[in-house]
């Protein structure tokens, strides 16, 4: 899905422009952002150049009562407000509820999952890769075996992992913890992504 503005027929049967989607305001979905800048450490590590991607937001209609609590449903989106994929904020804790055991790691999981959507969709590639067997890898809980499926027991319970499928289906292995690629990548690469990280320090 991209992002897009939204028209209604009015009683006049004309067209009112409705809340168009934008980017989330800073500290509106902490639990969200958070992610999102773990999700984007992956990102800068193994797509040089890609910025970061930003949490678009679209709105609900009609607008909610300000006293009601709908704000909406959550993208990840490219840094033009392009977006593919699920809101990322349907089936993870709300904020302000009691924290569970798992919730950092639902979160994590459902942003790395829409982040995922969102940059093999709209950049045409796939991503991110395993450096051993050449191809896709996916959030799961950590130590998941090749039958694993949505909703089922976490393995340990732990923060989410990037997952490949192996090269003959039977080596399944966790590649590194989501936020953590660049521990992967060849040293050639580990060295330029430090300078261009230093380099970007020094022009803040």
């Amino acid at each position: 899905m991209n992002h897009f503005s939204q028209f209604s027929t009015g009683p006049d049967h004309g067209h009112q422009h409705l809340l168009e989607p934008g980017p989330a305001e800073p500290g509106q979905w902490p639990k969200l952002e958070a992610a999102l800048a773990v999700v984007n450490r992956d990102l800068t590590a193994t797509l040089p150049g890609q910025e970061a991607l930003v949490l678009m937001v679209d709105p609900p209609w009609p607008p909610p009562h300000p006293d009601g609590g709908d704000r909406g449903q959550v993208y990840v989106a490219m840094p033009d407000g392009r977006w593919h994929g699920n809101a990322v904020n349907e089936d993870v804790p709300e904020e302000g509820d009691p924290p569970g055991p798992n919730d950092a790691a639902a979160v994590l999981t459902a942003v790395a999952d829409a982040a995922q959507s969102t940059v093999m969709e709209l950049r045409w590639q796939v991503w991110p890769i395993c450096p051993e067997h050449g191809i896709g890898m996916h959030p799961r809980p950590a130590g998941t075996t090749d039958d694993w499926y949505p909703g089922a027991t976490d393995a340990d319970g732990g923060p989410p992992v990037w997952w490949c499928r192996g090269g003959r289906g039977t080596d399944c292995h966790d590649v590194s913890p989501v936020g953590e690629l660049a521990a992967t990548l060849p040293g050639r690469q580990r060295r330029a992504l430090r300078r261009s990280e230093r380099g970007r320090g020094g022009r803040r």
